[in-house]
């Protein structure tokens, strides 16, 4: 059984997400919360496999109790309900390591199966819908499953992972006792592999197709 602490500051939504939940014989909703900090406690004293926090709560958003878990060493793992209007609420969560987004009006069994997913540990690439995707599209990013034209090196990958936390090009040359030259290098190589034009959209690539 796949416990679930589900946490929405509108009572009519989280009841209906609920209600859907529990046509699950596999998925057991364990507590609810109508804000951040309230979610915070409820994961804290039920230690469920899978969270599902709205972005967008009073106290604390979605990703801030997340990151309140995850600083208790209690947070599970964690999918963020939204609608989806800002593409750096994305990107911090993504770099945070939230295991998913998913729209509202999503249906069961998108709900179901995303939960599953997480549970299993699964990260963002295989959860977010394609609503989502055409969503960070709108937005200027790139989010679709073509081949890369090479793998990416371990060392790619590793400075991949500091672009994602937010760092700069001086700062992943300081973390990695190499010259700033270098990460630009290692840069400019992840960006070709990936096909894309910026960090932002190569960070969303990577974790797309499982890099990350």
């Amino acid at each position: 059984m796949i416990r679930v602490v589900l946490a929405d500051d509108h009572r009519l939504v989280r009841e209906g997400i609920a209600g859907l939940l529990r046509l699950a014989k596999d998925i057991a909703i364990v507590g609810q919360a109508s804000d951040g900090a309230e979610a915070v406690e409820v994961v804290r004293r039920e230690k469920p496999d899978v969270a599902l926090f709205d972005v967008r709560m009073p106290k604390l958003t979605g990703l801030e109790a997340f990151e309140r878990a995850r600083a208790g060493g209690f947070a599970p793992k964690t999918i963020l309900l939204t609608t989806f209007d800002d593409d750096a609420v994305l990107k911090s969560a993504i770099a945070a390591g939230v295991s998913g987004f998913l729209l509202k009006d999503v249906s069961f069994e998108t709900l179901a199966d995303a939960i599953r997913k997480a549970a299993a540990g699964e990260r963002v690439g295989s959860i977010v819908t394609s609503a989502v995707r055409d969503k960070v599209a709108r937005a200027g990013l790139e989010f679709d499953a073509s081949d890369m034209p090479g793998p990416l090196t371990a060392r790619e990958i590793e400075v991949l992972r500091l672009v994602a936390a937010g760092m700069s090009n001086r700062e992943i040359a300081d973390v990695l006792g190499v010259a700033e030259g270098t990460v630009k290098n290692h840069t400019s190589a992840i960006l070709s592999k990936l096909g894309v034009r910026d960090r932002t959209r190569a960070v969303l690539k990577a974790i797309q197709r499982g890099d990350l």
